[in-house]
């Protein structure tokens, strides 16, 4: 992957060269990170619209979801500090 890409997603995915579907992505996995009661049928809507099926959506879910766990698994747990 490129530096500069990653670096412009660390910054903020949305000003990063990247496409309306992978920014699409983006702010359906932050919404689902930050609090995922408020995912609304407007975001798989919105996936849809950019070319994601049900079967990319589902996958997207299940993967963000995965490494929120996973992550707070980790921080409750100490591993890294």
């Amino acid at each position: 992957m490129d530096d500069e890409l990653v670096e412009a997603l660390r910054e903020d995915y949305r000003r990063a060269p990247i496409t309306e579907a992978e920014r699409a992505m983006c702010e359906y996995v932050e919404q689902l990170t930050r609090d995922a009661t408020q995912i609304t049928p407007e975001f798989h809507e919105r996936l849809r619209k950019v070319g994601f099926n049900d079967t990319a959506i589902l996958q997207i879910t299940l993967i963000a979801a995965w490494f929120n766990y996973i992550n707070r698994v980790a921080d409750a747990l100490g591993v890294g500090r």
